[in-house]
């Protein structure tokens, strides 16, 4: 039997994906090519990249924080390739990747017998760094000994190799980044104070993808586009995605972020066969966690603030209805369902004055008294922020 859900997201299926692809994306063509894989237009965004373009021709250190996955390499790529040094090399160094007794041998090189396999003599990264920049991902992971000898780094530009008294002078610009909360570990003594002031001269905070939901349908628009241009297939178009989808993916928590949503999408645009892809081709835990009517969207927010009182009995409404229209308006029902006293909920519905909504079931509450039906709730707003004003040239 044909599902009427199914039939209202075909029908939808070109309008959604219309808008997403024609939707700006927030950088400029005469950007970096490093800069054009940050993809943003919501307000944390946008501050992202306003320091980006203030500290990028600067050689002061930056700190960049955030949840894994929310794009701190890209950031500091995009800091390194807009700055005087980006003809120079950029060195990655993931701290937490190596063991603490390697992770010296790797910054700071090594000379020949220095230690047990040191057949050779070897430069570290911050000699390959010379010049450009080196940048120290996850340096929450460093252990105090190696602490007290980035800290004389970033003082005085010089180090020595592991074995060896002479002293190498370099000229580095230091970019790190971690996933942890770096006062916390001050106070339980695991990170040194002084080390961080010297870190944090510049902070950079990447926002998690739940704070910015209205960024979702660019970033999926990008990474389509992404893997259309890597297909191996002749003639492969993009995919698009349903309006339920969409709405779906939207409303999910993303606790991975981007790197979570980009495997997401190279996973959907290898398996699912069919040019749009639909509701029920999204994994079960992103369909059980994703609580569409519960989530107020991030641009509605920025654009018509509303007041907290408001917001609340705008909520209750909606989630009363709700409740009224699962149980067929059997008031004892829906008094169970919210886990509250009939009478309470008769009273509610009195004070409400949502007796007329009886007449119209399976209708939601909403502020302009605009009427929709269970999945079709509507985002054509998150589809239409502004242009952003914020661009790097060079």
């Amino acid at each position: 039997m044909k599902n009427k859900s199914d039939d209202k997201e075909k029908t939808n299926d070109n309008c959604m994906n219309q808008q997403c692809s024609k939707h700006p994306i927030a950088h400029d063509k005469k950007m970096s090519p490093m800069y054009t894989e940050i993809i943003g237009e919501c307000l944390e965004m946008k501050e992202v990249f306003q320091t980006i373009e203030k500290v990028a021709d600067t050689d002061s250190t930056v700190l960049i924080t955030g949840e894994s996955g929310t794009g701190k390499e890209l950031t500091a790529r995009a800091i390194h390739s807009n700055s005087s040094r980006r003809n120079n090399q950029m060195v990655v160094l993931n701290c937490g990747a190596i063991p603490s007794e390697l992770l010296e041998s790797e910054l700071f090189g090594h000379e020949k017998g220095a230690f047990t396999g040191a057949h050779q003599p070897r430069i570290g990264r911050f000699e390959m760094a010379d010049g450009g920049t080196i940048f120290l991902d996850e340096i929450g992971d460093m252990s105090p000994g190696l602490q007290v000898k980035l800290l004389r780094v970033l003082q005085e530009q010089c180090f020595e190799r592991v074995g060896s008294v002479k002293t190498i002078h370099v000229d580095i610009r230091i970019i790190s980044a971690t996933n942890k909360d770096l006062r916390k570990a001050i106070q339980t003594g695991t990170f040194r104070e002084d080390l961080y002031y010297r870190l944090n001269v510049i902070p950079i905070n990447m926002p998690s993808l739940n704070k910015r939901k209205s960024d979702i349908p660019l970033l999926i628009n990008h990474f389509l586009e992404k893997r259309q241009a890597h297909s191996n297939k002749n003639g492969n178009h993009k995919k698009m995605f349903s309006k339920r989808a969409m709405e779906t993916l939207i409303n999910y928590q993303w606790p991975g972020n981007i790197r979570e949503l980009e495997n997401l999408i190279e996973r959907l645009s290898i398996l699912v066969d069919s040019h749009t892809i639909r509701y029920q081709d999204l994994p079960e835990k992103i369909k059980e966690k994703s609580a569409i009517r519960n989530t107020i969207p991030e641009s509605i927010m920025e654009r018509n603030w509303p007041g907290f009182n408001q917001a609340v009995d705008q909520f209750q409404k909606n989630l009363i209805l709700q409740a009224l229209n699962q149980t067929n308006w059997i008031k004892a029902k829906a008094a169970t369902l919210l886990k509250m006293n009939r009478t309470t909920l008769v009273e509610k519905i009195k004070k409400m004055d949502l007796e007329s909504f009886e007449n119209h079931r399976e209708r939601e509450f909403t502020p302009s008294d605009q009427f929709y039906r269970p999945g079709e709730f509507n985002i054509s707003h998150l589809l239409r922020t502004e242009k952003p004003t914020i661009s790097i040239t060079k």
